[in-house]
């Protein structure tokens, strides 16, 4: 197959196109910055249509990754930059593909999990969840991040595309030992006696193993009975306190510092970024992907965390030697 990646060229995409390449699979990676890797990387500004579209012509599939990292403070700027970013670059890959003459059959976008509300009662699935952005009590930059995926996905759906199918996931956290992605990042926090609960620890936190996220997303492709919303999550989500206690244990670390939501807005703006991150209860379940048969290598946190852990161990021990 010929796969398009636009915006691949973050943690996300570098595992897919990996992947992909791995799997014999031609890959074509668009970014706003090309750089060599053991795939095609085609320079875009993911706003305008440009000679990269001639890349749709006969591709197979488009995975399309690219926009703004919500890792930042919502000011009036940002706010800005992170929702432009997202709707204009799946706008005009919509645009490449209303234009192609041998359009790619398939078309996965990108979204989020933080679509749904925040909530503590039940698990939100495609066919019961509960889009946020009205909830009582919750702050205003919960609710620019409701609209900032509801934009997207209706950027996505606003185009007649007889021939290709649009998919959208709705992605959870992707737990990869990558630097500096998630995994790594709360796996510091935990070493250094800081992995306690953050906030009062019931707000469940949605994840995937990245094995299982690839995996998923060639079970999408593959599958052409999906259209429409795909929660493309772990079907287990945890409380927060539980998910960074069986860190720690993983970890081999007996004591975590619990962090208070005073704490973290002061830690939030020393970062330059947002509690909600980590604040808000994304409760999330992949009901479409488990109903059409699709097997989690890795279901549980306690599975995931220890593979995770032990591939972070091996990736800082190589480097180290």
């Amino acid at each position: 197959m010929k796969i398009v990646i636009p915006g691949g060229s973050g943690q996300v995409g570098t595992l897919l196109a990996r992947s992909f390449v791995a799997d014999g699979h031609e890959v074509v990676v668009l970014s706003r910055q090309p750089r060599q890797e053991p795939w095609r990387v085609v320079s875009w500004d993911g706003e305008s249509l440009g000679d990269w579209s001639t890349e749709f012509e006969g591709a197979d599939v488009v995975i399309n990754l690219a926009g703004r990292s919500v890792n930042c403070r919502y000011n009036d700027e940002n706010r800005h930059l992170i929702k432009q970013s997202r709707v204009k670059s799946t706008q005009v890959v919509g645009r490449a593909i209303e234009n192609a003459v041998r359009p790619p059959r398939v078309w996965l976008q990108m979204s989020t999990a933080t679509i749904y509300a925040h909530r503590y009662d039940a698990a939100n699935d495609e066919a019961s969840g509960i889009l946020g952005g009205t909830e009582a009590d919750v702050p205003d930059s919960w609710r620019f991040s409701i609209d900032v995926a509801s934009s997207w996905e209706e950027a996505a759906g606003g185009f007649d595309l007889p021939d290709t199918r649009l998919v959208i996931m709705r992605m959870a956290v992707n737990m990869s030992p990558t630097a500096n992605g998630p995994f790594d990042i709360l796996g510091g926090l935990v070493r250094k006696r800081l992995g306690g609960a953050q906030g009062d620890g019931k707000q469940y936190v949605s994840w995937i193993h990245d094995h299982d996220m690839v995996r998923s997303i060639n079970w999408l492709i593959d599958h052409e009975e999906f259209e429409g919303a795909v929660n493309v999550s772990s079907p287990n989500p945890v409380p927060n306190a539980e998910f960074m206690k069986t860190l720690r244990n993983v970890c081999g670390v007996s004591f975590g510092l619990p962090i208070k939501p005073w704490m973290l807005e002061i830690g939030a703006v020393f970062m330059k970024t947002e509690t909600e991150l980590v604040l808000k209860s994304r409760r999330v379940t992949p009901g479409r992907l488990l109903n059409s048969g699709f097997v989690f290598d890795y279901p549980k946190w306690k599975d995931a965390a220890i593979e995770l852990n032990d591939r972070w161990c091996q990736q800082r021990n190589s480097s180290v030697a």
